[in-house]
């Protein structure tokens, strides 16, 4: 080679040649722009996963219109060896479906259809929004009975893929207690894919899996009655005060509820078109309570706080819901404007929760700034937390999460890919990690997500 030869191109790490002839008329997107952006999703949240993860993208969007296409491209990419990532709505916080090793992302939103219906239980495609589903379900008197904050843009498949709870878990717990997922359909990863019906506890082996275990494509979900719905921000002279007004809202098991939250100054500054609700300096309650039960919530605050915003629930266009403060959108609000922080997910014991929660307040003041949810776990009320943090460096970090687990918290830690490292339980769920094995051997299945999984073939 001279000194002025360019070096030969690096061969394609996949036989996407084949793979097109292959799938034929299934629609594909191959324009490295498109590509690009479409296998990324809100990592950017933490500083960590923003530098680790910002070259990564796959090679090709496939778009299944239905679980024919589903089929042909599992078994296509068994037989090349090219890993396959699903994709929906690209909400996730933490690179659950974001291509580490290349290959095809599997864009299943075309897969968006209402199956059938019946009073308290769906039937759907895995790539249905959850507000056109809950637009469906309430023509019926019935609505979802969680639903992330990201609601407005995600999928029921990613909501059970990569999710865990969210608004309405106050009243039903997570995605994992037993009832909340009823059934689901999914198709295998390999050379003559098999579908599989999942029903009750053996759907559980797809939840929170990062789309490891298999292609889902239909669910049977629980649905709950659709009440009107009344947004509430009370504010409080501290945090400890709106802590205590929340728990006893949340304990109040005859006041129809959905959302419970507190959190502390000064996060609500970055609210935006909330602002004029959240007075400077104070801590807020952000609830959302069924019509009826309205009086019923007013009597258990007893006469704590000052009500500074009560309005019926709006979603529709051109619309910021309420919930859109809550959960993960909370950190989103201060993010739009400010990139230096990041946050956490924590889960507070139940039995030292009140202790827990205000220990880690002072051992952290001012740097990591609390936002609760109040959430039913294992028939109890606990909280869960998403905590602004204001980040130094990945040291302090890691330090801070140390600190929390050493005082009996739980950390889901969300600035790590592997569901292992990323789960309170640092480990992967035994049957998920067992079912793998049967339905994904080759570990193509977003592959590097469950890290501890040995291909089998």
């Amino acid at each position: 080679m001279t000194a002025h030869a360019k070096p030969a191109p690096a061969p394609p790490r996949y036989d996407i040649d084949a793979l097109v002839e292959a799938l034929g008329d299934v629609p594909m997107v191959t324009e490295p722009v498109i590509v690009r952006r479409r296998s990324r999703d809100f990592f950017w949240y933490s500083p960590i996963l923003a530098e680790q993860l910002k070259t990564v993208a796959g090679d090709i969007i496939v778009q299944p219109r239905d679980e024919a296409d589903v089929v042909r491209t599992a078994a296509a990419c068994a037989k090349l060896r090219i890993p396959l990532t699903v994709r929906a709505g690209g909400t996730g916080n933490y690179g659950q479906a974001m291509p580490l090793e290349g290959g095809v992302i599997l864009d299943m939103t075309a897969l968006n259809a209402v199956l059938w219906q019946k009073p308290g239980v769906v039937r759907v495609q895995a790539g249905m929004n959850l507000l056109a589903l809950d637009g469906e379900t309430r023509s019926n008197g019935f609505e979802l009975r969680m639903h992330p904050s990201t609601k407005r843009t995600a999928t029921v498949g990613g909501f059970v893929a990569g999710g865990s709870g969210g608004i309405g878990s106050v009243a039903y717990g997570g995605l994992r207690e037993p009832g909340n997922i009823l059934a689901a359909r999914i198709v295998t990863v390999e050379e003559e894919p098999r579908i599989l019906e999942l029903r009750q506890d053996a759907a559980q082996k797809v939840n929170r899996a990062y789309g490891t275990t298999g292609i889902i494509t239909e669910l049977e979900m629980p649905l709950a009655p659709a009440w009107p719905w009344v947004d509430v921000i009370v504010a409080f002279d501290t945090f400890r005060d709106a802590f205590e007004a929340g728990r006893a809202v949340a304990l109040a098991d005859g006041v129809v509820k959905k959302l419970v939250t507190p959190i502390a100054w000064p996060i609500p500054s970055y609210f935006g078109s909330l602002k004029a609700a959240c007075p400077e300096g104070r801590a807020v309650l952000v609830c959302m309570i069924a019509e009826p039960f309205l009086d019923s919530f007013k009597a258990v605050l007893g006469g704590r706080g000052a009500v500074t915003h009560e309005a019926p629930s709006q979603e529709g266009p051109g619309q910021v819901p309420l919930y859109e403060f809550s959960w993960n959108h909370t950190t989103l609000q201060w993010l739009k404007s400010d990139r230096s922080i990041t946050y956490l997910q924590l889960l507070y014991p139940h039995d030292r929760l009140e202790e827990s929660v205000f220990r880690m307040m002072e051992q952290f003041e001012g740097e990591v700034l609390p936002h609760l949810e109040f959430i039913r776990f294992a028939g109890r009320i606990t909280c869960s937390a998403l905590p602004i943090v204001r980040y130094t460096t990945p040291e302090r970090l890691n330090e801070i999460i140390r600190i929390h687990e050493d005082h009996g918290v739980m950390v889901a830690n969300p600035h790590v890919v592997s569901l292992e490292d990323g789960s309170r339980h640092k480990r992967a769920d035994a049957d998920q990690l067992g079912f793998k094995a049967d339905v994904d051997p080759m570990g193509l299945l977003n592959p590097g997500k469950m890290a501890s999984y040995v291909a089998v073939r």
